[in-house]
């Protein structure tokens, strides 16, 4: 295991009526005037826009509304949301809604204290430590930034979608009520579950050794996942089995079971891509790129594949051959996404075999080659992995 440091130092309020404790937690974390920052009417038909106005007025805290933001948020609302929250002296920013709503938050506290242009910090990987505080008001479990101090925004100048990261990011505290996704449908559902398990993948495929306190964390979180995942694709209505897994997507996200281990982010970097030039939903791209990512790397460690498949699927171990296990759990793991509903080939995604170039290219036009991970990728690589998913 490697040396780490980790600090995680969110408030969570989890559970029903979890709402009407905003007005509170905004004092207690310094918030004076609020920026209130979500997408459409969603939370408005939900009745939690109603829930979280109406504990801010009852704390007498004034707020001014940003809405719009969209799947795979644009830097365009950033920019706008700065220079609001600059204009009107705004010192909180409160996110209602899901990955989206959250990280275009993040984007503008990191933007509103900095002297520069905020994608700097996307572009260049520079960490954010200074940044406006930040709540949450959780209603999509998927991209568990509820709890990380990561962010991810698709430039519009190039469309080049990245990702920020720093402790200044980390949200002050964070609402999780299960109600809130009762509602949710159920393709966003699946996108969600889907964005979760990668999340654990992606730490769970590592070179490190010696690290089974995290690998067993990750299998239960992997494992608890397939469990409740077909109970609400049967039921949306199931609170329990939302409450699960809105809590495992924070438990994915907030490096709880990454520490001490090296990670890849590989298939969320190829996959960035895929929305970037298609608007496809993150978690739909990441179902047809993750089983391809496994299939291309697996030589590269087929003993943690076979254990994969072993302990987090229930495949029998094949000793004499154990790539044949290794490659029975990536079966089994692309067979379950499928069954959620989730796409499995870029015809299902809209996107097509002639722009393989061009979305390798554009990938590289901004990272360094190789990709550094579970196995260094190559612009061939990359390609090879996109044809996978044909």
């Amino acid at each position: 295991m490697e040396n780490f440091r980790f600090y995680a130092p969110t408030y969570f309020c989890f559970g029903k009526n979890g709402e009407q404790n905003i007005g509170e937690l905004v004092t207690r974390f310094g918030g004076h005037k609020v920026l209130l920052h979500y997408g459409g009417g969603s939370i408005k038909r939900n009745g939690v826009y109603g829930r979280v106005t109406a504990s801010l007025q009852a704390a007498g805290i004034p707020y001014l509304e940003l809405d719009g933001v969209q799947p795979n948020p644009r830097s365009g609302l950033v920019y706008k949301g700065i220079e609001l929250c600059r204009r009107e002296g705004i010192d909180f920013i409160l996110a209602v809604g899901g990955g989206s709503a959250i990280d275009s938050a993040k984007a503008i506290a990191a933007g509103v204290p900095y002297s520069g242009d905020f994608w700097d910090y996307y572009a260049t990987g520079k960490p954010i430590d200074e940044a406006l505080p930040i709540g949450t008001v959780l209603t999509i479990a998927a991209a568990g930034s509820e709890g990380s101090p990561d962010s991810v925004i698709t430039q519009e100048n190039g469309m080049f979608k990245r990702g920020a990261t720093g402790e200044g990011l980390r949200p002050k505290f964070s609402i999780l009520n299960p109600e809130a996704t009762l509602t949710l449908g159920l393709y966003q559902t699946a996108c969600g579950i889907t964005d979760i398990m990668a999340h654990i993948c992606e730490r769970y495929f590592t070179n490190t050794r010696d690290v089974e306190i995290t690998d067993r964390l990750c299998e239960a979180v992997l494992k608890t996942m397939i469990e409740e995942s077909p109970k609400v694709m049967r039921n949306p209505g199931d609170y329990e089995a939302r409450a699960n897994i809105m809590w495992a997507g924070m438990v994915a996200h907030n490096n709880i079971t990454g520490v001490g281990r090296a990670q890849d982010w590989n298939s969320h970097r190829i996959e960035h891509e895929l929305s970037a030039m298609y608007d496809v939903a993150h978690g739909a791209g990441l179902s047809v790129i993750m089983p391809a990512w496994m299939k291309h790397v697996m030589q590269h460690d087929v003993t943690r594949f076979a254990q994969f498949a072993v302990r987090v699927w229930g495949c029998d171990m094949n000793f004499a051959h154990p790539e044949l296990t290794a490659a029975e759990g990536v079966a089994r793991f692309r067979a379950f996404l499928t069954s959620i509903g989730m796409p499995a080939t870029f015809a299902e995604l809209g996107a097509k075999a002639e722009d393989i170039p061009a979305l390798t290219e554009h990938l590289f036009s901004a990272e360094k080659e190789p990709l550094p991970g579970f196995m260094e990728l190559t612009r061939e690589d990359v390609s090879a992995i996109y044809r996978l998913a044909l």
